[in-house]
C-alpha cells in the first residue's frame, strides 16, 4: 500500500535520472549558458528575480489588476531568462519536483479545453492569464530555494499585510461606506460595517489576510529574537482581528481550518520533546480546547452568532440564495460539457454562464472553487487539480517530516503551508476570491514555498540514516 501511495503522489519517481536524459530538458535548460558567464545581470539573477517577485506581493493590495499582470509578465520572462542560460547540473534537475509536473499537466489539460472551448478567443485570453500564474510558481519555487530570500519574501509579505490590516481596523472604528450589498438587508446586521481595507471587498480582504495570520502565528516560532517573535506577535493579534472584522462567513471558515491545522502541526513538531502523556493527550486537548472557544463565541458573542447561523439558513438568506441558483445552474453548464468544460477563465465563464443562469442571478464566477475548475476544465482538470493538491499536501509532510527530525525551525514555514493551503481551500469551497490576483498569486507563493523544500525520496533518507548515525 504505501509503495501505491508513493507512486501516486510521484515521491519516488526518479526525476533526475528522467531529466538527464530528456531531450527537451537538455535543449532548453543551459541554451543561453555561455552568455552567463560574461553578464552581470544574470550573475545578479536570483537576486534580481525576488525584487520582482517582491514588487508583486509590495504592491498587489494597492493597484490595479492590469499593473499586477505587467508584473507577471517580467518576472515571467526572466524566469525564462533564467531557465535557458542554467548551467546543467544535478542540482538543476533537482529543482524540478513532482508538483512542477502536476503543474504542468493542468497546464495541458487547460490547453486542451481552450482548443474545445465554445469560445475560443475568450479562453484563449484566459488561458494566457492561467499560464502566467503558474510560470509565477515556477518563479517562486526556484527562487524560495535561498532561506535568505525565502524569509526576506515572507517578511514582506508580513510587512504589507499589518499595512492593510491596520487600514482595515481604522475603517472599523471610524466607519467605511459598503460599496455593495454585503449582508442580507434583512440581517440584524445590516448595518455593521465590514471592513474590506484597500482591497474593496471584505471577502477578497480576508481571503489576502488568512495567509498573514497563518505566517505571523509560526513566525513567533520561526523567529529567533524576542523583539521579531514581540512583532510577530503583533502581526498575529492586528491580523486576525482585521479578517475577523470582515465578518466573512468563508474567511471564517478558512481561518478556523487553517487555525486547527497549524495547532494540530505545531504540537506534532514538539511532541517529540514531551513526555509520555502530553505525546498521547496534546493534540486532543489542543483541538478539544480550541472548539470549546468556539462554540463558546457562537453562544455568547451575538454578531458570531448570527453570522454562523445565517450559514444555515439555506436560502432564507440572501447570499445563500444567490449561490445557490448560482450553483444550480454551474451544475447544467458541467453536464453539458463534462469532459474538458467550457474552456479556463472567467472570460469564458461570463460568455457562457448568461445562457443557463436564472433569471436575476448574475455572476461572474462558479462561487466554488472546486465547480469553478469542473466547469472551466472538466472532470479531467477536476481530477489534475485534485492529483496535484494531493501531491502538494504529501511533499509538505514529508519534508516537515524530515526538518522535524532535524530540528530545522525552517519546518515551520511548511507547517504555516499547509495549514494556509487547508484554509484557503476551505474558504473557496464556497467563494472564488481565489481567482483575484491578490489571493491567487500568494496561493502560487504557497504552492511555490513548498516545492522549494522538495528533495529526493531517496535523499530523504540518507540524510535521515546519517542523522541517526550521528546520534548513536
Amino acid at each position: 500500500m504505501n509503495l501505491v501511495w508513493q507512486r501516486f503522489t510521484l515521491s519516488s519517481l526518479p526525476l533526475k535520472e528522467y531529466l538527464a536524459s530528456s531531450y527537451v530538458h537538455r535543449f532548453l535548460v543551459g541554451l543561453l549558458s555561455s552568455w552567463r558567464q560574461t553578464s552581470i545581470l544574470i550573475q545578479w539573477g536570483d537576486a534580481i528575480a525576488a525584487a520582482l517577485l517582491s514588487l508583486v506581493y509590495a504592491l498587489a493590495p494597492f493597484v490595479s489588476s492590469t499593473l499586477v499582470g505587467l508584473l507577471l509578465v517580467a518576472c515571467v520572462g526572466f524566469w525564462l531568462l533564467l531557465t535557458l542560460s542554467d548551467e546543467v547540473t544535478p542540482a538543476n534537475a533537482s529543482s524540478v519536483t513532482p508538483i512542477h509536473l502536476l503543474v504542468l499537466l493542468y497546464w495541458g489539460i487547460a490547453a486542451v479545453a481552450t482548443a474545445l472551448s465554445p469560445v475560443k478567443k475568450a479562453a484563449l485570453n484566459d488561458l494566457a492569464t492561467l499560464t502566467l500564474y503558474l510560470l509565477l510558481f515556477a518563479l517562486c519555487a526556484r527562487i524560495l530555494r535561498s532561506p535568505r530570500l525565502r524569509s526576506w519574501i515572507i517578511t514582506l509579505y508580513l510587512h504589507i499585510s499589518l499595512i492593510v490590516s491596520v487600514y482595515g481596523l481604522r475603517q472599523w472604528f471610524f466607519g467605511a461606506t459598503a460599496l455593495a450589498t454585503w449582508v442580507d438587508p434583512e440581517s440584524p446586521l445590516s448595518k455593521t460595517t465590514r471592513v474590506y481595507s484597500y482591497l474593496g471587498n471584505p471577502n477578497l480582504l480576508a481571503g489576502y489576510l488568512l495567509p498573514a495570520v497563518i505566517f505571523s502565528l509560526v513566525a513567533i516560532f520561526a523567529w529567533q529574537s524576542w523583539l521579531k517573535k514581540a512583532l510577530a506577535l503583533t502581526m498575529l493579534i492586528v491580523n486576525t482581528a482585521c479578517l475577523i472584522l470582515t465578518f466573512s462567513r468563508g474567511g471564517w471558515i478558512g481561518l478556523v481550518v487553517a487555525i486547527l491545522a497549524v495547532m494540530t502541526l505545531l504540537v506534532y513538531w514538539k511532541s517529540v520533546e514531551m513526555p509520555p502523556f502530553w505525546r498521547t493527550w496534546s493534540i486532543p486537548i489542543v483541538l478539544g480546547g480550541l472548539i470549546g472557544v468556539l462554540i463558546l463565541a457562537v453562544i455568547f458573542v451575538e454578531p458570531v452568532q448570527i453570522r454562523v447561523l445565517s450559514i444555515f439558513a439555506d436560502r432564507k438568506d440572501s447570499s445563500n440564495n444567490f449561490r445557490r441558483n448560482v450553483w444550480d445552474a454551474v451544475f447544467d453548464m458541467i453536464r453539458d460539457r463534462p469532459i474538458f468544460g467550457i474552456g479556463p477563465g472567467h472570460n469564458s465563464f461570463n460568455k457562457v454562464y448568461p445562457l443557463y443562469q436564472r433569471p436575476r442571478y448574475t455572476a461572474l464566477s462558479a462561487y466554488s472553487i472546486l465547480l469553478e475548475v469542473a466547469v472551466e476544465t472538466g472532470f479531467v482538470g477536476l481530477a489534475c487539480f485534485l492529483w496535484l493538491i494531493t501531491v502538494t499536501f504529501n511533499t509538505a509532510f514529508l519534508q516537515m517530516q524530515r526538518l522535524r527530525r532535524l530540528r530545522n525551525v525552517e519546518g515551520f514555514w511548511l507547517i504555516g503551508a499547509i495549514a494556509i493551503l487547508l484554509g484557503m481551500l476551505a474558504h473557496g469551497t464556497v467563494d472564488t476570491v481565489w481567482y483575484r490576483p491578490e489571493v491567487n498569486t500568494l496561493w502560487w507563493l504557497i504552492v511555490g514555498l513548498i516545492a522549494s523544500y522538495w528533495t529526493p525520496l531517496g535523499q530523504n533518507q540518507t540524510n535521515s540514516s546519517n542523522l541517526e548515525s550521528t546520534v548513536n
